[in-house]
């Protein structure tokens, strides 16, 4: 089958034994790859209710058709899991060399089982996969873990958790570090935490096998055709790196400030895009086979971390551990930065829950002797401090470890009030009080508070109205049916929206033609987009999500952004629900926000239908 293997390879750990699933076109088709696979994976492997902790929970990995083509920036695979921070179905993505690797493997993705009795790492080959005694890398931080192993397998690419992992840190992140330094980190949604809760340290992936293209030479020109498009609309992610929207979301008046009292930081310009790039590059890194270059290495020079030597930033780092913290600090950042990819953190959620933590302390909800220090707006000391207990689960990081929304329940009081996150997942730094096509999408996309499913791309544009909640239903849905086929097919987002565009169109079928030798259009792709988000939301009704949890942080509904120039906007409850009302109108979903019947049989998803009981969920 041309662009794929057409092989999943599960691994039972508990056993310790393989299988090997073959699929055809039809599967292939139907979910493309990567996010597609991994939704249809877990929704017939997991029944209803089971502890994203327990051996029951299955983890996959998995890579798309463009995966080890000629299409540029396609290194990239999809962790797909039941999340411990948001008890739903989960996906993360990242880049580097890995992706490309596993394909070679033979495989088009591996599923985990069960759980090992003791730590191991994993190897998998085009033999299948081999179990390897891990206990030695217990506690160790994820580079030297990554380098480890992959000098044990003879310079196998490799992604590894950190202690956070092991720790089960509800938020924790693996990473995959390779010879060109750019790191690919699975951030959200905890997907290191089933990892550690598997017993499992690391995959090793290592291959020779190849990806068989119906046009090779049309591919490379078609890509070589498009090239300039993709260097042009990504000149400023190339020479700055995601920092680069810092000083324009500031201007906007939409930079979440000290937990979303404000959205106007008024020190912003030392850890701007602009200012880091002119004082502390050292080098430009990139995922395999990438043009953009993206990400950069930095190096500090002066202050509390001279000599600090360690990967950019992202803009979402910054917001998390900078600004919603009032940190202005670039080496603090820097090196909270480092800790988060080391001991395997996502930093958003890192830092989002404790500038909560901030804000309860400044309100008296918590005191000294439920911290053990003062938390300050600023004090990136005690930053730095609390991610390492975050990590270990010591003193109070242990109840840090628990994410936003179980620490402020545990809080009480006023404090989920004063929790910014939708769906258990703390919101990232795209404003859903600016940004109305966010406030929207990060209400029914399916990971919830994340800006990979409605994306924020378009509505920084000039000419995007982001003060009506008018057509922004429609917005969300055709972004997040882009996201869906994107994190399928796979492609960095990056270069797919600035270089092929930000919907899906004709461009992606073609390449994907190409590759595979099908007679795929736009209509097909969003349609296998669709069919994708329905079969994910399917899940999510299944574990109990309806309209009741589509829902946002209280302070988006009731506190209006209280200076700036985007100032009085929020997202009022009513407000809200007349767009729900609009997008489950538009989806062919019911008023409680499950998928009907005859969508689900449009889909082609009949038996998820059966399954969710959505007879006669339309009415």
């Amino acid at each position: 089958m041309l662009g794929y293997q057409g092989k999943i390879l599960h691994i039972d750990l508990a056993a310790r034994t393989t299988r090997v699933e073959e699929f055809g076109e039809a599967f292939a088709r139907g979910y493309l790859g990567g996010n597609g696979f991994g939704a249809r994976l877990l929704f017939d492997l997991l029944r209803p209710g089971v502890d994203a902790l327990s051996p029951e929970n299955v983890i996959a990995f998995a890579v798309g058709p463009y995966t080890d083509t000629a299409v540029p920036s396609a290194s990239r695979a999809c962790i797909a899991a039941k999340s411990p921070l948001t008890d739903l179905f989960f996906d993360s993505t990242f880049g580097g060399s890995w992706p490309a690797t596993l394909k070679r493997t033979g495989h088009d993705a591996i599923v985990l089982h069960g759980r090992a009795s003791g730590p191991v790492y994993v190897a998998v080959s085009e033999e299948g996969a081999a179990f390897r005694d891990a206990s030695d890398l217990k506690g160790k931080w994820i580079r030297g873990t990554c380098e480890a192993v992959s000098s044990r397998e003879g310079g196998a690419d490799v992604i590894a958790i950190g202690p956070a992992g092991e720790n089960a840190v509800r938020f924790a992140a693996m990473t995959h570090t390779w010879r060109k330094s750019r790191d690919g980190i699975s951030g959200r949604g905890g997907m290191a935490a089933v990892l550690g809760s598997k017993n499992v340290k690391a995959i090793a992936v290592k291959g020779k096998a190849r990806t068989e293209v119906a046009d090779a030479k049309g591919l490379r020109e078609y890509v070589n055709g498009t090239a300039e498009d993709v260097r042009k609309g990504t000149a400023a992610l190339h020479k700055y790196g995601t920092p680069i929207l810092v000083n324009m979301i500031y201007k906007m008046g939409a930079l979440g400030t000290r937990n979303l009292t404000t959205e106007m930081f008024e020190n912003c310009q030392p850890i701007s895009g602009e200012h880091m790039l002119e004082n502390y590059l050292d080098k430009d890194t990139t995922c395999l086979k990438c043009p953009v270059a993206c990400g950069k290495d930095y190096l500090m020079k002066g202050g509390d971390f001279d000599g600090l030597k360690w990967k950019m930033p992202e803009y979402e780092s910054i917001f998390a551990l900078g600004t919603m913290l009032g940190i202005g600090d670039a080496g603090a950042l820097m090196r909270g930065n480092m800790l988060c990819d080391e001991l395997g953190l996502d930093t958003v959620s890192a830092g989002v829950t404790l500038s909560l933590a901030f804000e309860c302390y400044e309100r008296g909800l918590l005191k000294k002797s439920d911290t053990g220090l003062d938390l300050r707006w600023g004090d990136w000391r005690a930053m730095l401090r609390l991610l390492e207990d975050m990590a270990h689960r010591r003193g109070f990081g242990a109840r840090l470890a628990e994410g936003g929304q179980r620490l402020a329940a545990s809080i009480g009081g006023e404090a989920p009030n004063l929790l910014y996150a939708a769906r258990g997942l703390e919101l990232p730094a795209h404003s859903a009080r600016a940004l109305k096509g966010m406030s929207i999408g990060y209400a029914t996309g399916t990971r919830g508070g994340s800006h990979h499913d409605t994306r924020p791309t378009l509505q920084y544009a000039a000419d995007h109205d982001n003060t009506s909640p008018e057509g922004k239903p429609l917005f969300a849905i055709r972004t997040q049916n882009f996201t869906a086929m994107g994190d399928s097919i796979t492609q960095c987002r990056f270069t797919a929206e600035r270089g092929y565009g930000a919907m899906i169109n004709d461009k992606y079928a073609v390449m994907l033609n190409m590759i595979t030798g099908w007679d795929a259009t736009a209509e097909e792709l969003d349609r296998t987009g669709e069919r994708i988000v329905n079969l994910e939301r399917a899940f999510q009704v299944r574990e109990g999500v309806d309209r009741t949890r589509d829902m946002l942080p209280h302070r988006v509904m009731h506190e209006p952004i209280p200076e700036g120039p985007h100032k009085g906007m929020h997202c009022p409850p009513e407000e809200l629900e007349a767009m729900k009302d609009e997008y489950y109108r538009l989806r062919g979903w019911s008023g409680r926000g499950v998928p009907s019947a005859a969508t689900l049989k449009r889909l082609g998803l009949e038996d998820v239908a059966e399954k969710i009981g959505a007879n006669g969920a339309g009415r």
